[in-house]
């Protein structure tokens, strides 16, 4: 896996083009929803081993907690202010920061969104991201394949990010409804569909307490939930200990999306049945050397074919492999993990 990753990310390199000017003066920003978050962490390292490699001047901006809109937009005004080539960005609020990620692109700035896509996805000159949907759709048919007839009578928790739907928790919610076998009403929300499986909505700001939090509420809704859809792995974290307070870890089947070494690691250990792999350090330092490319030429790095934005990969996790469902394994998930 570790050959496989790495000529992913060389085909990546070749594709965006390979920053080879000097990167003498140059300097660029990272701003991530929060500084805490492993996903957010592994991302900071990958732009900053990057940015030392080819000379450029990082500077890192993080929000308070997931959702902290005012701190990012501020962050950008800063990056315009100090003259930086470009911002790389994880948006906590996907609509409202497009007028401060036009300013920056009207001052002369290359804006990639990191893992989130802007909305709309044009408003950043590209978004270097996991194929969020596919990575929903991937543990949701894991997890209907998994359950085999009993799926057409599970009770679904969902567990999602914000109230505010930013298009990375739109885009895993709604993949795991199809993977699942539900249907989607309108693929840009979630909260509309009326399969009688889903049990309904919370949100977790994808932290562990958050996960705690929205689990508890919707097994007050429904005490017999069996199926859990997570944000993320802190989230999938809290729901588990929710359901073990009440005695129910053991027969509820969690599904999650990250590929963090904590996350995957609790697949080892029974808290998570699968998880989605994404690869934070690949984006982040990628978008460095695109940054790098522009400011030496002006290069703006296109799409992958036939997407609206830059795949970075994603794989399933999972030791019990089901039938059709392409997944590598918890050993080999703890080979590329992050965090």
């Amino acid at each position: 896996m570790k050959k496989l990753l790495t000529c992913t990310a060389l085909g990546l390199m070749a594709t965006t083009g390979a920053a080879m000017a000097d990167g003498h003066g140059v300097s660029a920003c990272l701003i991530t929803k929060t500084d805490t978050n492993p996903f957010f962490v592994m991302m900071r390292e990958g732009a900053t081993a990057a940015a030392e490699e080819l000379g450029i001047t990082l500077n890192s901006y993080a929000g308070q907690i997931d959702g902290d809109h005012e701190t990012q937009v501020a962050a950008i005004e800063t990056c315009i202010a100090d003259g930086a080539a470009g911002i790389l960005i994880t948006a906590s609020d996907t609509s409202s920061i497009v007028s401060a990620v036009q300013q920056a692109r009207d001052a002369g700035l290359l804006v990639i969104a990191l893992d989130t896509p802007l909305e709309p996805i044009d408003a950043a000159d590209a978004t270097f991201a996991t194929d969020n949907f596919e990575a929903g759709r991937l543990i949701g048919a894991w997890a209907a394949a998994t359950m085999g007839d009993a799926a057409a009578d599970a009770r679904i928790a969902m567990l999602d990010l914000a109230v505010s739907q930013p298009s990375v928790g739109v885009l895993r919610d709604q993949g795991f409804m199809e993977g699942f076998g539900i249907d989607i009403a309108d693929p840009s929300r979630w909260g509309d569909e009326d399969d009688p499986r889903i049990v309904g909505h919370s949100v977790t700001a994808g932290n562990e307490e958050g996960g705690r939090r929205a689990m508890e509420e919707l097994l007050a809704i429904d005490p017999t939930i069996n199926v859990v859809y997570t944000i993320n792995e802190p989230a999938a974290a809290g729901a588990y200990e929710a359901l073990r307070s009440i005695g129910r870890e053991n027969d509820v089947l969690i599904v999650s999306v990250d590929g963090g070494c904590p996350g995957v690691q609790n697949i080892a250990d029974g808290v998570i049945g699968a998880t989605a792999q994404q690869y934070p350090l690949l984006m982040a330092s990628l978008g460095i050397e695109a940054i790098a490319q522009f400011a030496a030429d002006g290069t703006v790095p296109q799409p992958s074919e036939g997407l609206d934005f830059f795949n970075t990969g994603v794989a399933l996790v999972t030791d019990q492999p089901a039938d059709g469902i392409e997944s590598i394994s918890v050993a080999e998930g703890l080979d590329l993990c992050w965090g």
